[in-house]
Formats: structure tokens, sequence, C-alpha cells
């Protein structure tokens, strides 16, 4: 249990402990001016209702501390990484107003779409794969990450993979030195939206072997193709470089993992993905509030209390 206002409990404590303190005396001094007088006291009977209204005070003060208890609570969840492509080729604008702002739109339409109960992730990639925002069901963050990305390197498809997986499982995934597949587990809640033109510039090798783990571990990689195939130039450090979407690396990526290719144009199609994971029941934990029911259960002691002075003396005080 943990208190949102302790120090409510610490003033609480020390009322109730002048309280007690005032109420040990006073019954002593009737107690003693009674045995003056030839009488007995009334015993515990007489003084209950003032221990209940104290004890009433205690649990009030322990109310006003806000308790409230961690408790496991289940629920149906499961994570997509949006993985987007940053390489210069992303600068072409061959999709007004450039590939990336298109890939932008889209996959901000696609946060967007996604039910409460799937946590979003981004991992930005070109060279190598960059982590930019850890799953999470925070939205507005997770388009601010992706609005925040810029065009800058190369494009590795392994790593895009590779980072994106190790943002589903929290620990970072490599390929072994002698290019075997890593035993990641198995996460088959986990979804990856790839957006990207398809180029690549590491190894197809390296590649196949990223989408071979993700299959592996279950996780589907739904690609996103942005660009035409026509294709268009872009200018990289002067020089002029002709960029074009390449499709056939994009569906072979997805068709490994148990996913599909989409077209950018048909990006809409994506609000459909959320229906193909395959969620799983985890469990986290939350604050309860108890203060409602520790003011009810304070309210009964004070009530009672009352009821007994009352009762005993003809007079609430």
């Amino acid at each position: 249990m943990r208190f949102s206002s302790p120090w409510w409990l610490v003033l609480g404590v020390l009322v109730v402990v002048a309280l007690v303190g005032g109420a040990v005396v006073s019954s002593r001094r009737r107690s003693a001016a009674l045995a003056a007088a030839g009488l007995s006291a009334g015993g515990r009977r007489t003084t209950a209702g003032l221990w209940l209204s104290i004890g009433g005070l205690a649990v009030l003060a322990v109310a006003a501390a806000g308790p409230a208890a961690s408790v496991p609570v289940a629920r149906a969840a499961g994570t997509v990484i949006v993985a987007m492509d940053v390489s210069n080729s992303m600068a072409a604008g061959d999709v007004a107003p450039s590939r990336l702002a298109a890939a932008k739109k889209a996959a901000d339409q696609f946060i967007d779409a996604q039910p409460d109960s799937v946590d979003i992730g981004v991992v930005a990639f070109q060279n190598g794969g960059l982590t930019t925002y850890r799953p999470n069901a925070d939205r507005a963050a997770a388009k601010t990450a992706v609005d925040r990305l810029n065009v800058a390197g190369g494009t590795s498809l392994a790593n895009a993979i590779l980072t994106s997986l190790s943002a589903i499982t929290g620990k970072k995934v490599v390929i072994g030195k002698d290019g075997t597949v890593p035993d990641i587990g198995f996460w088959n809640s986990a979804t990856v939206v790839l957006f990207s033109d398809g180029e690549d510039h590491g190894s197809d090798e390296a590649t196949a072997v990223a989408a071979s783990a993700a299959e592996k571990a279950g996780v589907h990689i739904e690609t996103v193709g942005v660009g035409t195939a026509a294709g268009t130039t872009v200018t990289v450090e002067k020089f002029r470089i002709h960029t074009a979407l390449d499709e056939d690396t994009l569906t072979a990526i997805a068709k490994t993992t148990g996913g599909s290719y989409h077209p950018a144009s048909d990006a809409a199609e994506l609000d459909g993905i959320a229906s193909t994971i395959d969620l799983r029941l985890t469990t986290h934990r939350e604050d309860l509030p108890l203060a409602g029911a520790v003011t009810g259960f304070a309210l009964l002691l004070l009530a009672a209390g009352a009821v007994l002075t009352v009762l005993r003396t003809g007079r609430l005080v």
C-alpha cells in the first residue's frame, strides 16, 4: 500500500495520539474522583463510545492520506513497431511532397487507428537502426517521434528488422558471427509495420537472416512500399543518384514472416492490421484507490461511537 499524501497520515497520528493521551488522563482523573467519593467507575463500557470515536478519527486520517493498493490487472495486449526508413532516398519527390513525408502521414494515420490494447513503438533506420520510442500506450508521443524524423544516410533493412525485434524484446538482438538466427523467444503478439522504398544498402543475406529471426519469433512484418517503380533522382552530397521502389525486396520480407506487402497508395488498408495481431493476456499492476472505502469505515466508527456515547451518557459529548 502507498499513500499519495503521507503528511496527512503523520498529522492524523499526532492528533490521535494527543486524543488518546487526553482520554487516558481524563479517565484516570474521573476514576480517582469517583473512588474518593466512594463510587465505582462504569468500566470499559462507559468509554466505549469515546474509543470508537477516536478509532474513527484515526481511520479518517488514513483515508485523508490517499491510500492505494497495487493490484494485478489482466488485459489483452499487443505490440506494434512502426519502423521508418529515413535514408537519403526517402527525400525523393516521386511521392509528393516526398517519400518520407508521405510515410509519416501514413504512419500517423495508422497509429491513430490502433486500439488501446496495442502499444506502439517507433524505430528509425538508415545504415543502423535507432529506437526513437519504446513501445508504449501514449499515441501522441509515438506520433511526435515519427514527425520529428529527418533523412540521413543509407538503408539497412537487416538493421531495421533487428532493431525492431530489440524494441519488442527489450534486449539487443544481433545475428551471430556465423550467420545464425538468434533465438529470442516467441512474440506472436507483436507486429512490425515497415515503411520503406525497399532499397537496401546492406547484404541480401543479412536481410534474409533478420527476417528469419522475426519469423522464428512469431513476429509478422507488414511492409509498406513508399515510392514509384519508375523512381526519380535525389542529390546526395552533390551527387545525383537514381532511386526507385523495390517492391520485390519488401514483398519477400513480408512473405517470410507471414505478413503482407502494402503499396503506400493503399495505406488505408493498414487499419486492418490490428485485427491480425494475436493479442496476449498480460498482467500489470495498477493502483486501486482505497480512500473511499476507508472513509466509509471511519464514518461507521464515528457514528457507532456517537450512538454509544448518547446511550450511555444521554449526551453526544
